[in-house]
Parts: C-alpha cells; structure tokens; sequence
C-alpha cells in the first residue's frame, strides 16, 4: 500500500451511522415504537465521543446496531468503511456490569474472546499478562472474579475488551456502578489505555463531567424518538489525563450547557 492509499485508508470514519432509524414492534397489537430517528454520526479513527441524552433515548440501542446486534430499520451503520450486517468483530462491549465468568480466572476471562477466535494458548496468555498488567492487575492473573473488588473487575472487563483488538470499543455506562473515588481512578486508566492503545470509543454516559472529562466530542440526543441535536467539540487540554482536564476551569461551563440542553435545572437528577 503506497503512502497516498495509507492516508486515505486512516481517512475512512471508524464507525459512522447514515440516516438510520430503529423501529421496534408494539406489543399486544400496539402501534410500533420508533426509538431512533435520522441519526446521523461519523466518529473519527482514535476519537473518543460521548453520547448523553434522557433515558429511553435510543442511546443503547446505536451501541447494539454498532455492534450488529441489532440491524437499523432504516439507514445504514458502517465500521471501517464496511456496512455492518451481523455480528460485528471489528468492534468489542464494555458494560455497567462485567460479566465476568465466575468459573474462570481473570486471565482466562480475558482470553475468552481470543479463544473463540481461535488464538493460540501462548498467545493469548502474552496479550492477557500484558494487558492486565497495563490495567493495574498484575499479580492478579490466577484469581476468581470473586476474589476482586467492583473496580478491580471492571479493570479485568477493560483488560478482555481490548484484548481482541477491536477497531472500536463501545461502552455503555461502564463506571455507573462504581463509587466516585473508583469511577475517577478508572476514567485515568480508560483514557490512558485508549491513548497508548490508539482507539477509537463511543462512549454513552449520564455523567455530564465524566463526558467532559472524557472525549474528544459530546453529542446530546433528544427524547425518544432519539437524534443528535447538539455536537460540542470538548476543547480542553488532557483528553489522555481526566484528573487533570477536570481541573480547567471551562469544565463548568462544558456542564452547564450540557444540563441547558438537557433542560436538567438544578434540582434534576442527572442520572
């Protein structure tokens, strides 16, 4: 491939959706419910960008159709330039809840994925012993989920996220469950591990100052029927360093006009 063919390669979006809607049928013979509409979103190679909006929104429901979990009634999802048709292996989940098997260690929780891929045993034990220890578990490998804290587990869930190599990692309230001191310590890891690893994340959280603190851009959508109304380009220094970006002081402002466009006062719950 010659430099020309490479540059317009590292051009092609990472994940885009193109006019899509989702639709999904009523139940007991109601009308259908239509969750998503005209969404429309192009996410750049090594971008990081949030998703907030209401509950009920649809924000789950892009992160299935990215995935091809779920196919868009209307539309079309593309990752890496190729329109997504099934189950996706160029992308890879991160959710609130690990699911970590109880049976298997965390090195053998982490190999799963490659396992099925059909990588060899040394090979895989290579790529776990690595990314655990980039996810601060080294020492850890023999252990049970059980045997783990709430954070040490979601760590081990990023740790076999990663390990498969995806183009995309899509993360659906990954932190929600965890106390803010945790949250804090694994939002640093996430955006570490993401810059030395160099991917790509749609990010969905109810965490206005975890959005900020996060991503490269913010995209808020409205009620269900949801769409993207607003993009707000996060231009603040440390996007690798959250504990640091939290500091500046435009974060503030970044939140405020987040909770302006949500029409959160200040008595709203943001979760």
């Amino acid at each position: 491939m010659n430099a020309s063919s490479t540059a317009s390669a590292s051009r092609v979006p990472a994940i885009e959706f193109i006019g899509v809607d989702k639709r999904f049928p009523g139940r007991n013979g109601a009308p259908d419910v239509l969750a998503a509409r005209d969404v429309n979103l192009s996410i750049a190679q090594g971008e990081v960008v949030s998703i907030i909006g209401p509950s009920g929104c649809g924000k789950s429901t892009l992160l299935n159709m990215g995935a091809g979990l779920s196919r868009p009634s209307a539309g079309t999802v593309k990752v890496g330039g190729e329109v997504v048709a099934g189950p996706n292996m160029h992308v890879a989940f991160m959710l609130q809840k690990d699911l970590l098997m109880p049976w298997r260690t965390i090195a053998q929780n982490v190999e799963f994925g490659l396992e099925l891929r059909g990588v060899k045993a040394a090979e895989r034990r290579v790529i776990s012993t690595r990314l655990l220890a980039q996810c601060h578990l080294k020492g850890f490998e023999g252990h049970y989920p059980n045997q783990l804290s709430g954070g040490m587990r979601q760590r081990a869930a990023m740790a076999r996220t990663l390990a498969v190599d995806p183009l995309v990692l899509l993360m659906d309230e990954p932190f929600s469950a965890l106390d803010a001191q945790t949250k804090m310590i694994l939002q640093q890891d996430l955006a570490r591990t993401v810059k030395e690893n160099g991917k790509t994340v749609l990010f969905i959280t109810h965490d206005l100052a975890e959005g900020v603190a996060l991503s490269d851009r913010i995209l808020v959508m409205s009620e269900r029927p949801g769409t993207i109304v607003e993009e707000i380009v996060v231009d603040i220094p440390d996007r690798d360093n959250p504990m640091q970006r939290r500091k500046h002081a435009d974060v503030g402002d970044y939140v405020a006009r987040l909770m302006d466009l949500l029409k959160l006062d200040a008595n709203a719950d943001v979760h």
